[in-house]
């Protein structure tokens, strides 16, 4: 790789970044490009900022580039820090005010089912998103209390996807396995990497000259709450960079959280409140045993194989009750069953669930009569 003029400005340094992440990689989307080039400029002047976004590169399946794409980050990064068969003692002292970019490859090691022994690494990971949230550690030896930073910003390459907790604060790449005729230049770490380290340089020394600057930034943002604390980073860069990049920020921000969002990627008491709106349809109540024979009845939901006999009204009852709804013992037509009212459940989906579509397939069958007792 030709390395970079000395005399290029932020914008010019933004796309020469991504024609190098377009070498060596095929990535999904050119919006995904520009999310990968902005997620490394941001990893250069860290200390401007109050959140840490996670970069997530998953796959379905191996040979999908997802490792070579995290060659080419560390390439570029600020200070990499390989954290494969590294302590997590070791991580942790190696967190400064101005602290490394972590990087995990096969990142199943630490959150799949068969990962043992790496609480303390998954803790940082999840803890680290955010500024003040220092690990607590007694130090036997002073006798006292010892506080450590957690703050860095971490790149994690896998196999399907990450933990809600790493995801909901990353911005997530998708790759996948090469078409027919698309071919990308073989990546050599000693032709390739020198190269890109000093463009890696040449970014940093444009984003530092300005660290005052990026931390009081207040970007206008195209979303909201933690996804506006993830994003914020890389949008700033872009407005530094200005000519196209503020633009084509934001376009990589709504395009990949629409991605997000087009997953259907849910915690299981979600999915739960979610699918229970499309049971009920317009029914006013339902007892139990009708409920959870609907929620079972759609074959693409978890809940007919959820335990050995699928999902039960004790489990149905214990996830609800995170949203304050329980069951009561409600007079129907055919008698007097346990069940659920609708109107226990409008505050949690209007607060919880996507917006409702306006046809509901679920007929209105079942009319409560008065009585209603509640259940213990």
């Amino acid at each position: 790789m030709t390395p970079a003029p000395d005399h290029l400005d932020g914008a010019e340094l933004l796309d020469t970044l991504v024609a190098a992440l377009n070498r060596y990689v095929i990535l999904p989307t050119p919006a995904a490009a520009d999310a990968v080039a902005l997620w490394i400029a941001a990893t250069h002047a860290q200390p401007a900022w109050a959140h840490a976004p996670r970069l997530v590169i998953r796959a379905p399946e191996k040979r999908c580039g997802k490792s070579r794409l995290l060659d080419v980050t560390e390439s570029t990064c600020h200070d990499p820090f390989i954290t494969v068969n590294s302590s997590s003692a070791a991580v942790y002292r190696s967190i400064t005010e101005d602290p490394p970019t972590l990087l995990v490859d096969e990142a199943d090691t630490i959150f799949g089912p068969k990962a043992e022994g790496n609480e303390d690494l998954r803790g940082l990971l999840n803890a680290g998103h955010q500024r003040n949230r220092p690990a607590k550690r007694y130090d036997a030896n002073t006798g006292k209390v010892e506080s450590i930073p957690t703050f860095a910003m971490a790149a994690l390459a896998g196999i399907g996807a990450m933990p809600d907790t790493i995801e909901d604060r990353a911005v997530i790449i998708r790759m996948r396995r090469r078409g027919p005729g698309e071919t990308v230049a073989p990546f050599r770490h000693k032709r390739d990497r020198t190269p890109l380290r000093r463009l890696a340089a040449q970014i940093n020394h444009w984003l530092r000259a300005d660290l005052n600057i990026l931390e009081t930034a207040e970007p206008d943002m195209p979303v909201e709450d933690r996804a506006a604390d993830t994003w914020e980073p890389l949008v700033i860069v872009a407005d530094y960079a200005g000519r196209h990049w503020p633009d084509r920020a934001r376009h990589a921000v709504t395009t990949l959280t629409a991605e997000g969002e087009d997953d259907g990627q849910m915690s299981p008491k979600l999915r739960l409140l979610t699918d229970c709106r499309t049971a009920f349809g317009h029914d006013a109540a339902l007892p139990t045993a009708t409920l959870l024979e609907r929620l079972k009845a759609d074959p693409e939901a978890p809940w007919g194989s959820y335990g050995p006999a699928g999902l039960t009204a004790m489990r149905l009852g214990l996830m609800l009750r995170e949203y304050g709804i329980r069951s009561a013992t409600i007079r129907f037509p055919t008698g007097q069953a346990k069940g659920y009212h609708r109107a226990d459940f409008l505050d949690a989906w209007g607060r919880y669930c996507p917006p409702d579509t306006p046809d509901n397939p679920i007929p209105a069958t079942i009319t409560p009569l008065p009585l209603t007792v509640p259940a213990g």
